[in-house]
């Protein structure tokens, strides 16, 4: 039972980090850029939960369900703002280091002005999930509801990514712009608004990545979202970053990866052995698990 129950842990916190890096891939494989603010975006999207919460006073259901709607509102807001005043003045520069560098800029910006208006004290999460969850086996294996509800809300999201990718206007204008920017303004595709809109999604996606976060791991500071951000960043290229399925393989494979090892290895050498993973993983298939080889156009 013990196995079974550290296998369901690692399973939410994989989910956790797939949902975290499904907004990755999703920025990598269509503005081929890496958001590296991406994981402060999840810290963002829990204080203003926490905020929202304090100010209607208390944990109601309706405060909460407001809560989260705010969180994912503003956060794809502070995507869209970001993208186009940080990125899209960059998108056209001669290195692909200027964007990286400025994504690692904004990172900073949110983490200090957090530290600023929040302080460095970390303050207690109350769970956005009240639900205690089920048990089996006359309760010798007990699965918590924010458990659930975290492998729940990944599979769903990566189901409905799926389907807007492949079925609607806006996600084929997606796969266009990915393809070829040039062609696809050529076909009438305005890009500059299918990447903002990639931006919002992949920002809401980091508010609900954060709600689960600090649900199943109750402490929130202005550093909450840095190391889950750098893992879902290794879980995308771990699955192949670009891919959608991938980056949802990468994250349960990390997940699980990173709860056995804190269990039957080390708590200290959990984080070397999952980035030893992906060094593995890389130099036998550097495009990961699902990721294709690109042709280089010349």
């Amino acid at each position: 039972m013990s196995f079974l129950t550290y296998l369901i842990n690692g399973l939410s916190l994989g989910s956790i980090y797939a949902i975290i890096a499904l907004g990755y891939t999703m920025v990598y494989g269509i503005a081929k850029m890496l958001n590296f603010a991406h994981g402060d975006f999840i810290m963002v999207g829990c204080y203003v939960i926490f905020s929202v919460i304090g100010a209607m006073g208390g944990n109601s259901t309706m405060g909460i369900i407001i809560a989260v709607v705010v969180s994912i509102i503003l956060c794809s807001l502070l995507g869209i703002t970001t993208e186009f005043i940080a990125y899209r003045p960059l998108r056209g520069a001669a290195s692909p280091l200027a964007v990286l560098i400025t994504a690692i800029g904004v990172s900073y910006f949110l983490e200090n002005l957090a530290l600023i208006i929040f302080g460095a004290d970390v303050k207690s999460f109350s769970s956005v999930i009240t639900w205690k969850g089920i048990s089996f086996a006359g309760g010798e294996l007990k699965i918590q509801g924010v458990t659930i509800v975290t492998i729940a809300v990944s599979i769903i999201i990566l189901v409905c990514l799926q389907l807007f990718i492949n079925k609607t206007k806006q996600g084929q204008a997606m796969l266009a712009v990915a393809e070829d920017k040039g062609a696809a303004t050529l076909m009438g595709i305005n890009v500059n608004k299918t990447i903002m809109l990639t931006f919002a999604i992949g920002s809401a996606l980091a508010a609900v990545a954060g709600a689960l976060l600090c649900s199943a791991y109750p402490n929130l500071s202005p550093y909450v979202g840095a190391m889950p951000g750098i893992k879902a960043f290794v879980a995308a290229v771990l699955g192949g970053i670009g891919s959608i399925p991938g980056a949802m393989i990468g994250g349960i494979v990390l997940g699980i990866v990173e709860i056995l090892s804190k269990t039957y290895i080390s708590s200290q050498l959990s984080d070397a052995i999952v980035f030893g993973i992906l060094v593995i993983v890389l130099i036998v298939k550097p495009t990961g698990i699902l990721g294709k080889v690109i042709q280089e156009k010349v």
